[in-house]
């Protein structure tokens, strides 16, 4: 039996999904609350506007569906949307490093948390674990 291949979101709307996740909604009333567009007003720094979600949510609701049962992987990363992810996803504050041929995001995960991150993170990154701080991960282009 083939695996089902995970859909592909833009890195905005993988931000706005997991602003939503935050609330600790199940799918299912996730789901419901995006097709009724019953959905917060967000006042973070982000000011996510949650009706485009609506918006591409009923212009392809399987899609979508499929993204927040069955996961996602984000078409394109940068160094401060892998940032944000991690702000919104995790509740925590990476180190981005911006230095040129030296660009990173540096967080510390849960084994958990880098196994989601590796789930979703986009072509093109990798992960890799300081050897001398355990859960302390970089978070690096393949080329720069």
């Amino acid at each position: 039996m083939e695996a089902k291949q995970r859909v592909k979101l833009s890195q905005w709307d993988a931000l706005m999904l997991e602003g939503l996740r935050a609330y600790g909604w199940s799918d299912d009333e996730l789901l419901q609350r995006v097709r009724e567009r019953n959905l917060p007003e967000d006042h973070s720094i982000y000011e996510f506007d949650y009706q485009a979600l609506a918006e591409f949510a009923a212009a392809d609701p399987e899609l979508f569906e499929s993204a927040v049962k069955d996961g996602y992987i984000i078409k394109y990363n940068t160094l401060g949307g892998l940032r944000s992810w991690i702000a919104v996803a995790y509740g925590l504050e990476p180190v981005v490093v911006r230095d040129p041929g030296q660009e990173m995001v540096i967080a510390e995960l849960t084994e958990a948390q880098k196994e989601r991150l590796e789930s979703v993170i986009s072509f093109g990154w990798a992960i890799h674990e300081d050897a001398a701080k355990p859960g302390v991960y970089r978070m690096e282009p393949i080329q720069r």
